[in-house]
């Protein structure tokens, strides 16, 4: 073949290149587009993980409230990046190894430093010790959702979800706040068994409601509409009062449905949470690479 036959060729696929993507001008643009919103998910990722650090800042520094209000954005944060990444189909096993760190900070250490510091301080080392097992409980949690992502039912969380006990720590010291209580004795009498009830529902198999699979784009019944509206209005008239009664509904809600003989459909383990995995599955994968599309596919942690 001569020099200029495979130069007119080569020049021929380049025009067809050239005009392919005159053709289709929103390829490229759509590519940039999507390494931007890649970008999202993890800024509000980061902004929940920064509002944790502050937290913990806080509560070091005797500010109870902003550590509580902190926790709430963390909160906020945590249920908004997800949402993002599969609205905008940008999930990534990145973004879910980078919320579950994020959430260890936001969501175990902050509350267990803002109970410690906020209540658990007069009695020293078991203070610490039960602030400690907080954590501990936590990260446990967090494993065990994020190896049981691609098998977990999607309508029940197995085990109260860290960003739900977090919750329940800071709106107790909300509502302390709101009533201006000052009974430290009282306070650390209460707080030592609600913190250690907290840490083992977050390991145990009560099942708690996920609100995943909630279809926002089907019509709700009129007593479901005047209930958010309530709502609404209890969170704008008193938030910190309704920040405590949400998140004690729902640490109670657990233990209700496991009261009305609600069960998980698979034995989980909290220390071995898958029970047995073989070294390749059917197709050849591997379980590690299967335990990452599912994760990739159900981003969420969130998030739990």
């Amino acid at each position: 073949m001569s020099r200029n036959s495979r130069r007119s060729r080569e020049e021929r696929a380049r025009m067809e290149i050239v005009s392919g993507q005159a053709r289709d001008p929103g390829r490229k643009v759509d590519s940039r587009l999507r390494r931007g919103v890649f970008l999202v998910p993890a800024t509000i990722t980061s902004i929940g993980l920064l509002s944790g650090f502050y937290s913990i800042v806080s509560s070091v520094s005797g500010h109870f409230e902003s550590a509580a209000v902190l926790i709430v954005l963390a909160f906020v944060c945590d249920g908004l990046d997800g949402r993002i990444a599969r609205a905008s189909r940008t999930s990534s096993h990145f973004g879910v190894e980078y919320d579950s760190l994020s959430d260890v900070v936001a969501f175990g250490v902050a509350p267990a430093m803002l109970a410690y510091s906020w209540a658990l301080k007069p009695i020293g080392s078991l203070g610490v010790a039960v602030s400690g097992l907080f954590v501990i409980c936590s990260a446990l949690r967090l494993a065990r959702f994020n190896v049981q992502t691609a098998t977990a039912d999607k309508t029940r969380f197995v085990g109260l979800p860290v960003p739900g006990a977090a919750a329940m720590i800071a709106g107790m010291a909300l509502a302390y706040s709101y009533f201006e209580l000052d009974s430290p004795r009282t306070l650390c009498t209460f707080m030592v068994p609600i913190t250690l009830a907290l840490a083992g529902l977050m390991i145990s198999r009560v099942p708690y409601p996920s609100f995943k699979t909630l279809k926002t784009d089907k019509r709700a019944q009129v007593e479901l509409l005047i209930a958010m509206t309530v709502l609404a209005a209890m969170l704008f008239a008193m938030p910190q009062v309704t920040a405590f009664l949400v998140s004690t509904a729902y640490v109670l809600s657990g233990p209700a449905l496991l009261a009305r003989g609600e069960q998980m459909s698979a034995k989980v383990s909290v220390l071995q949470p898958v029970a047995a995995e073989k070294s390749h599955d059917a197709n050849g994968a591997s379980p590690s690479s299967a335990r990452t599309t599912g994760s990739l596919r159900d981003h969420t942690p969130q998030h739990e």
